[in-house]
């Protein structure tokens, strides 16, 4: 079922992305955001924290393709605190200016969650349940499925190499501006099937000058069933500089 499934989603991957009449302001077809952020202390203390993100958009007819890559290192006095890597695309086929069906497919990799990756992947339907000029509001119901691949050490203790799970996805995305030159957006995502997994992403972006951009956000990440001597919740706080195009 696993390869079935996975061959399935990425065949969707050509065709990712998000919803909404405005998807990509403007004329154009195709838009994208660069994100980064960086902090360094030396002298008593040596650390460093760098944040990346990539988020590109398209619209193709009646699809409209999204697709995401991020990344997250730290390091404190040499050894390595957090390291998560994320490739995703959503692709969501119109139906009305309102309703849309959706497919999507992630792969992550985080290693302090024991795992040495996840993929994971979904299919439903959304709607637009708020559309104006200044605010919207989406929500995404649909099944899904999870793999999830054990380290080393986490498989010897569990007995097994693996995890998966088929899931019930769910997506909360909502954005309103603030004034003209900011905005406030909150995206929740639940997968609950043996297990809730939960991502909630809050955030705050003001223009500083043109196509540049401060954003300051709070992202939270929950697991009912974390792995031996592994937390439940994860929580990631960040300052970048943000560049639409």
């Amino acid at each position: 079922m696993k390869k079935v499934l996975t061959a399935a989603l990425l065949m969707t991957a050509p065709f990712m992305a998000n919803a909404g009449a405005d998807f990509v302001k403007g004329d154009k077809t195709f838009a994208g955001e660069a994100e980064l952020g960086a902090t360094l202390t030396t002298g008593n203390t040596d650390t460093s924290s760098y944040k990346g993100r990539l988020n590109f958009k398209h619209e193709l007819g009646d699809w409209e393709n999204q697709y995401l890559l991020e990344g997250l290192y730290k390091e404190d006095t040499g050894a390595v605190t957090a390291k998560r890597y994320l490739a995703g695309a959503q692709g969501n086929y119109k139906m009305n200016d309102r309703s849309y069906w959706f497919a999507n497919a992630n792969y992550e990799v985080d290693p302090f969650t024991g795992y040495d990756y996840t993929l994971s992947g979904a299919t439903g339907y959304g709607h637009r349940l708020l559309d104006t000029s200044k605010t919207f509001l989406d929500v995404e119901i649909g099944p899904g499925y999870i793999y999830q691949r054990l380290d080393s050490e986490q498989a010897l203790l569990e007995g097994t190499d693996s995890n998966d799970s088929v899931v019930a996805h769910g997506v909360i995305n909502f954005e309103t501006e603030i004034t003209e030159t900011s905005k406030f957006q909150q995206r929740f995502v639940a997968d609950y099937g043996e297990k809730l997994d939960a991502r909630s992403e809050t955030s705050l972006t003001a223009n500083i000058i043109g196509a540049l951009a401060m954003k300051f956000a709070i992202i939270v990440r929950y697991n009912s069933e974390p792995l031996d001597d592994k937390k439940s919740t994860d929580t990631e706080t960040n300052m970048t500089l943000l560049y639409s195009f």
